[in-house]
């Protein structure tokens, strides 16, 4: 017989609604604490007992104790609080409110409420699913690290796609963009301080590559140790980079090879690299081509594509390996084609000077125009000398001074002084001993020997300059110095004629017979003249 079962009400709960003494963590409903009252002043803390009351009070509570009415969010810009609540707090001696350990500024975090608290003990209240609310004021937590990263990666990603495909540059972004870039820093470095590694590192490429921000190697150094000492990789490979440079930090092989290891160890392929690069040139470490070669190896099995373009140098100059130009072009078209750079130019020269493959001056452009478009200084000054020469391309002056200039503003020696001859010669561009004098100078400061010996004949024959044979000479002297058989020549003149120098037969007979050992028909006629009248020889 089935019988009919009446609904019977809800009941209310048993479970416990959370509160619990502050002092002996009693919770509230059970025999000892059917009630919990709250604290008065702050209305945040609840005690089973007067007792419990007092003896909390005088343990702690006294100091994070704050009045309801002094509790509403400040509001401050995240700059004012990472630079100063933090720091006046550690410095004061306050306590994190959750693990009651001392505040250092360090390890520091502020809330936009502005309370202090230990940036890890922010984090385990946020891991454990702890109502996310400050501590002391119970205004809630702002978005964890890495959710904070990752909606500013998404919004820098638009930035760094616009500078990637040539439509703005770090320096002179739109203001739209720079706004973002300004908003995404800020909230990196929220993230950063809460300890986030990533958000770290990114900070110090920002700074060290002047994404966005005044460039500065220091503030770089300071987000990647940051990153680094944490154990990010790519942080650790950065930093034994700034070291290896002396860039932010004291220059030290010995500093960079303890930061490339570490990131080798989790086999990071660029630090690999980069470890290789050491033993290559012997920095740090007994110089060994066998030990570079092993380590860019190991990094081009990754696909590094700086690693893959160092391996075929090493092969082309048989260096570790038996030299192979055939090889050296298999890794440098494997690194080409992942879109590296220096290995595209090196590819292009391969093709224009037929070594390893078949002599081509088409492929020879089409490599080097990748390269260039890419801001290779070095493809951008063979590339002009393509057009110049007319090599796989239609010639043409004013395409071989674009090209010219634009790697003569990177500061190519070579490019400068190419660029140089064409405004002495009038090609491509208006003529002008001056603008000549300028490109000559730029390259001869940084020992380029052609450059040297041509101001030296601007100065000789007072075009562009004032008419010097002191300075004349001075510039023959310096790439005869570097083994140019005209300067030699020159020189040898000057010391025959006194010009610009105290006049010389037997300084005149050694400069002649320098060039004329590089077989000068020049120096060779003169230094049988010498001989022939007695000068300056036995």
């Amino acid at each position: 017989m089935f019988s009919m079962m009446t609904p019977t009400k809800d009941k209310k709960s048993s479970r416990p609604n959370g509160k619990v003494c502050g002092n002996c963590s009693a919770p509230e409903g059970n025999e000892s604490a059917p009630k919990l009252s709250a604290c008065a002043r702050c209305g945040l803390a609840f005690y089973c007992s007067r007792d419990c009351q007092r003896a909390h009070w005088k343990a702690n509570h006294k100091q994070h104790c704050i009045p309801k009415a002094d509790r509403a969010p400040q509001h401050r810009k995240p700059s004012d609080i990472s630079k100063g609540a933090d720091s006046e707090a550690a410095a004061a001696g306050h306590k994190c409110a959750i693990c009651q350990d001392a505040l250092a500024d360090a390890s520091s975090l502020t809330l936009p409420c502005t309370h202090v608290f230990h940036g890890t003990c922010v984090s385990e209240l946020r891991k454990y699913g702890v109502q996310q609310v400050c501590p002391l004021c119970r205004i809630p937590l702002p978005p964890g690290p890495e959710k904070v990263y990752e909606e500013t990666a998404r919004r820098y990603m638009v930035i760094l796609r616009l500078v990637n495909t040539g439509r703005a540059s770090w320096s002179a972004l739109p203001d739209w963009a720079q706004r973002e870039v300004d908003a995404a820093i800020a909230k990196w470095r929220v993230a950063a301080d809460e300890g986030h590694a990533r958000a770290q590192c990114n900070l110090g490429l920002m700074f060290e590559e002047g994404r966005g921000v005044a460039q500065s190697d220091e503030e770089a150094v300071k987000w990647y140790r940051k990153a680094a000492d944490q154990g990010h990789a790519h942080a650790q490979c950065r930093l034994g980079f700034m070291f290896a440079e002396g860039s932010g930090v004291a220059q030290s092989d010995e500093e960079a090879l303890k930061w490339y290891r570490k990131a080798v160890e989790q086999r990071h392929a660029q630090a690999q690299c980069s470890l290789g690069f050491m033993f290559g040139e012997g920095r740090g470490v007994a110089q060994s081509d066998e030990e570079a070669v092993q380590w860019y190896r190991k990094a081009a099995v990754q696909g590094d594509a700086m690693a893959l373009r160092n391996l075929g140098l090493m092969f082309e100059q048989g260096r570790g390996v038996a030299q192979s130009d055939k090889e050296a072009v298999r890794w440098y078209r494997k690194a080409a084609n992942l879109g590296g750079a220096q290995a595209q130019c090196n590819l292009g020269l391969m093709f224009e000077q037929g070594r390893g493959v078949a002599q081509s001056d088409k492929e020879a452009v089409k490599w080097y125009r990748k390269a260039a478009d890419q801001g290779s200084a070095q493809a951008q000054r063979n590339l002009g000398f393509m057009f110049e020469q007319g090599r796989g391309v239609a010639q043409s002056d004013v395409e071989a001074v674009k090209w010219y200039r634009k790697a003569a503003d990177q500061g190519l020696a070579r490019a400068q002084y190419n660029l140089g001859v064409m405004f002495n010669e009038g090609c491509g561009v208006a003529q002008s001993d001056e603008e000549a004098v300028q490109w000559y100078r730029k390259a001869a400061d940084q020992g380029d020997a052609d450059a040297q010996f041509n101001l030296g004949l601007m100065f000789e024959d007072g075009r562009g300059v004032a008419q010097s044979d002191e300075e004349a000479v001075k510039c023959y002297s310096k790439a005869a110095d570097q083994g140019d058989a005209d300067a030699q020549f020159n020189l040898g003149l000057m010391f025959e004629d006194g010009r610009g120098v105290a006049q010389s037969d037997e300084k005149a007979v050694q400069s002649y017979r320098k060039a004329a050992d590089q077989g000068h028909a020049r120096a060779e006629f003169n230094l049988g003249v010498m001989f022939e009248r007695g000068r300056g020889v036995a």
